[in-house]
């Protein structure tokens, strides 16, 4: 445990008016006016009562044995969302004392968290235990730990101030804000999935993948009739089908430079991660399997695909402390090492950010990609681009920033245009439209048999 001892400000304004009475007394002194011989009395006499008094009270304080602080903090947190901490304090004291606690974040560069309702102050009662809170968000993903907790108590006479920086050590774990799929209030996730702005056509009965026979109803199809079924029954029979499963879905995910772009709190990236998670749970619960690979990262990772609701946490457990580098993407890179590790025809989403500059390298990746796999290209498009073209144009300054704008994104289209000529399709959006476009998307392709 660390502590300093410093005066407060009334011990100092004690010394300033102990200054001041000294400063006062040589100017008597040497204009030869006053009882000087009686006041110096007074002033020494002050000096050695607030001397022995300071003394004391410093003592006390020093020698004051420290409380003991808990804190309780979820083992988990949602990125951008606020969390109760409880912080636990007890004591062995004899007397009241005045305490004021900070709970520090996590050490090292960069701040991880926000927090709210600190410091805060409270008179701990004698032998008696002591509980505060305080608010928490997160600001960025990863693994953290809280080592240590700041108080500040005062002596008696509140001369003295001593701040002590007791051990506490706790670790939590920031994931993508995912959270909302976990709270037990979904009902189904198409409704779910409608609320956020998925649209799915119904089809009843015409998947790929046969499910069971039941007695024909209205609104069938005639191709549906098992005659074998119905000559024995002697009512007609349908076969009802459903979507096809245990596909496999891939996400070879984009960790370079690009996606360390911002649009509100989070980046490309956040918003990329959110997407993917999202398009995963949806077809964890179609039964159909999920994995991940990244690239341009400090260290690649892949997760193959599994079925399962248990690979939703393992999905959440690999990705995320995942950080964006300042690597260029190497797309020829990435795909090589997806097709050496992933054999088995799957659906492979690349999330992006392209550039006019990619074509070359970029279609002849996803051209090789698409000879074994189904490939899906989301490219992620800043917001700032959509708000510049539709702004007005007033100024020269403004009528640059505009056609440098629609130049850049021409670019771009004629990047997606050429992949998609070559049967390779492209989502052009922006990063908060991302997640709902993909599971259309998906939920399209799977319903149509084409995945």
């Amino acid at each position: 445990m660390k502590q300093l001892l410093k005066p407060s400000t009334r011990l100092l304004w004690w010394l300033v008016g102990l200054a001041g009475f000294a400063v006062l007394l040589g100017l008597l002194q040497s204009l030869g006016r006053g009882p000087t011989a009686r006041l110096d009395d007074v002033f020494w006499a002050l000096l050695c009562v607030i001397g022995v008094l300071a003394a004391l009270d410093g003592f006390w304080l020093w020698r004051l044995p420290s409380p003991r602080v808990q804190r309780h903090l979820p083992g988990s947190l949602a990125l951008g969302r606020w969390s109760e901490v409880r912080i636990e304090i007890q004591h062995d004291w004899l007397r009241s004392v005045p305490l004021s606690l900070f709970d520090h974040g996590p050490e090292g560069p960069g701040n991880h968290f926000e927090m709210e309702n600190l410091p805060q102050e409270m008179l701990m009662r004698k032998q008696r235990k002591a509980q505060l809170s305080y608010r928490l968000r997160p600001t960025s993903r990863g693994h953290f730990t809280f080592e240590r907790i700041e108080i500040q108590l005062r002596s008696p006479l509140r001369l003295w101030l001593s701040r002590r920086y007791l051990p506490a050590l706790n670790s939590a774990r920031v994931y993508p804000d995912f959270a909302r799929l976990h709270n037990g209030q979904l009902l189904a996730v198409d409704n779910w999935l409608s609320q956020i702005g998925v649209r799915q056509r119904q089809r009843r009965g015409l998947g790929l993948e046969f499910n069971q026979l039941r007695e024909f109803r209205e609104g069938d199809s005639l191709r549906q009739i098992d005659w074998k079924a119905t000559a024995r029954q002697r009512i007609p029979i349908a076969r009802e089908y459903q979507d096809e499963r245990d596909q496999q879905i891939v996400f070879l995910l984009d960790c370079g430079r690009r996606m360390r772009s911002q649009d509100g709190e989070l980046t490309h990236f956040d918003h990329a991660l959110n997407a993917c998670l999202l398009l995963g749970y949806v077809a964890l619960r179609q039964g159909d399997a999920v994995g991940v690979s990244t690239f341009a990262a400090e260290q690649n990772r892949h997760l193959s695909p599994v079925k399962g609701a248990a690979q939703l946490n393992l999905l959440l457990n690999h990705v995320f402390d995942l950080e964006t580098t300042q690597q260029p993407a190497d797309y020829s890179g990435a795909i090589r090492h997806l097709l050496a590790r992933q054999k088995r025809r799957a659906l492979v989403v690349l999330v992006t950010n392209l550039r006019d500059e990619d074509d070359e390298e970029l279609l002849s990746a996803a051209k090789q990609l698409s000879r074994h796999h189904r490939v899906l290209v989301a490219s992620l498009r800043e917001e700032i681009l959509d708000q510049q073209r539709d702004s007005p144009v007033q100024t020269w300054q403004q009528a640059l920033d505009y056609c440098g704008t629609v130049d850049f994104l021409n670019a771009r289209a004629g990047l997606h245009e050429r992949l998609s000529a070559h049967g390779i399709p492209v989502l052009d959006v922006r990063p908060g439209e991302l997640g709902p476009q993909l599971v259309t998307r998906y939920l399209g392709w799977k319903k149509a048999g084409t995945l």
